[in-house]
């Protein structure tokens, strides 16, 4: 992540900021821009968003969104992937999806990429959870693990054939092996 000068700033201020590609985000008043996705994390992202839907919005149980800016608890992170229930997924009064998305994702899911900053992504994780975030995943595909959070700041890293904890009543049973296994396309 690039880090801005060491100027703090509110998140009203942060708010009216131009746009960023990759999108920039505001965590314990510092500007931290996300670095700009490379193969291995589009492969993880868009497999995780298109498996995660395919099951949940069907089932109008769960919507997972890439790259959705989330502005809650005095911050506005951009996750990788946010699971939103469905009950909670905020709507215009027309009963669109809302362009803003002012409260946290049940579950956030974020990829570590190359020169990331590990422990940066797992302080983003870590203030979902403090805020009511369900369940949290931070991928490593280097170590092909997942460390996932649970509600009271528990841990547990997954690898191989240990199935995942998803987002409750999400029928989808995941492994750490499967997801990894995405980055082997064939030939």
């Amino acid at each position: 992540m690039v880090q801005t000068p060491t100027q703090l700033l509110t998140l009203e201020a942060f708010l009216q900021l131009p746009e960023t590609k990759p999108a920039s985000e505001f965590i314990n008043g510092q500007v931290t821009q996300k670095p700009m996705p490379q193969g291995e994390h589009s492969v993880l992202q868009g497999e995780l968003v298109s498996g995660v839907n395919a099951v949940a919005k069907t089932a109008k149980v769960a919507h997972a969104f890439p790259e959705l800016r989330c502005v809650f608890g005095g911050a506005a992170i951009v996750p990788d992937v946010s699971v939103f229930r469905w009950h909670r997924i905020p709507r215009t009064s027309a009963g669109r999806v809302a362009n803003r998305f002012e409260i946290p994702p049940n579950w956030a899911i974020e990829i570590l990429s190359p020169d990331q900053s590990q422990t940066q992504v797992l302080a983003k994780l870590l203030h979902c959870m403090e805020q009511g975030t369900e369940l949290g995943w931070l991928l490593d595909p280097e170590n092909e693990t997942v460390l996932t959070i649970f509600p009271e700041m528990r841990v547990k890293l997954y690898q191989g054939t240990e199935p995942l904890l998803v987002l409750q009543n999400i029928d989808l049973t995941l492994l750490a092996a499967e997801i990894f296994s995405w980055l082997a396309l064939p030939e």
